[in-house]
């Protein structure tokens, strides 16, 4: 059976807005994961997704940074994911 295909762009080989999220992630995280790398077709829709992210996780909020942090660290670990 098959197995699915996903084309990443990788850092080497990315350019313009891909270039300027890539290298944010690396401020942020010292590192580009692969989630970003499956946006990385559609930097508009990657850029967008990391505006949400942000807006979530630092923007106004009844929960404190870190009440959203252990809110998301419990979701993943009960999805199995290590995001």
């Amino acid at each position: 059976m098959p197995r699915p295909y996903l084309r990443l762009i990788r850092e080497d080989e990315a350019e313009g807005l891909l270039r300027e999220e890539y290298d944010a992630a690396v401020e942020r995280a010292g590192k580009v994961f692969n989630i970003l790398k499956a946006m990385s077709l559609n930097p508009r829709v990657l850029r967008a997704s990391m505006e949400l992210y942000k807006e979530i996780m630092l923007g106004e909020s009844g929960l404190s940074r870190r009440e959203r942090e252990l809110l998301a660290t419990v979701t993943s670990a009960e999805q199995s994911c290590h995001y």
